[in-house]
This record gives structure tokens, C-alpha cells and sequence, in this order.
């Protein structure tokens, strides 16, 4: 399985970003896919998740109302749409794939394969 996360860049607060992460058909048919993010010295948390069939969605209490993940079927990207920035999601963002179930698809423990991370820094 490989993922390749992109589109990360400097915006400022208030800005937008387009997320991608290249994969397979098979592979996001097959799995569960995530996207986390993880600040300096922090842990590794939880954005948004999307479900095999691309029906389910589930979010952060962060960044509810303003991310949005989706699947382009034609060119087998998952996308994580940023909206309205603020300086406290900047952090390295990487994309997941697992066999996560609705109970645990908030936990990086849930993801089998990581794609690299791709930076997104919010100025103030």
C-alpha cells in the first residue's frame, strides 16, 4: 500500500489548503482512511476519516464546519480540504489507511500504512 500525501504550504490564518493523498482504488476501497496531524512536541492526532465506500465521515471536534475529506475516484486521491485556518493547525499532516472500525478510527493505532506528512503552517 502507498500513499503519498501533498499540498501542504505557508497560508495565513484565515486561508485554505488542499490536501492530497494519492493511493489506489484498491486501497481505498479496501480500508478506512484517515488523515492526522501532529505539532511540534505533541502527539499524533486525529483530523478526519473517511469510510470504505466513501458514505461516512467522521471529524475532530476541531475542525468541524471548516475541513472537509472526500475521495476523487478518477485520480485515486483522498482530499482533506482546509478552510479558514488558524494558526494552531499548523502541524505535519499525513494520511492513513487501515482496517479501523467507527470505535477506533480516531487512533493513529488503527492505521496500518502512513504516507510521508506534508507541512501546513498557519501565520498569524
Amino acid at each position: 500500500v502507498q500513499l503519498q500525501a501533498s499540498g501542504g504550504g505557508l497560508v495565513q490564518a484565515g486561508g485554505s489548503l488542499r490536501l492530497s493523498c494519492a493511493t489506489s482504488e484498491r486501497t481505498y476501497n479496501r480500508y478506512v482512511m484517515g488523515w492526522f496531524r501532529q505539532a511540534p512536541g505533541k502527539e499524533r492526532d486525529f483530523v478526519a476519516a473517511l469510510s470504505r465506500n466513501g458514505g461516512s465521515t467522521w471529524y475532530a471536534d476541531s475542525v468541524k464546519g471548516r475541513f472537509t475529506i472526500s475521495r476523487d475516484n478518477a485520480k485515486n486521491t483522498v482530499i482533506l480540504q482546509l478552510n479558514s485556518l488558524k494558526p494552531e493547525d499548523t502541524a505535519v499532516y499525513y494520511c492513513a489507511a487501515g482496517s479501523a472500525i467507527v470505535s477506533s478510527l480516531r487512533y493513529p493505532s488503527a492505521y496500518h500504512y502512513w504516507g510521508q506528512g506534508t507541512l501546513v503552517t498557519v501565520s498569524s
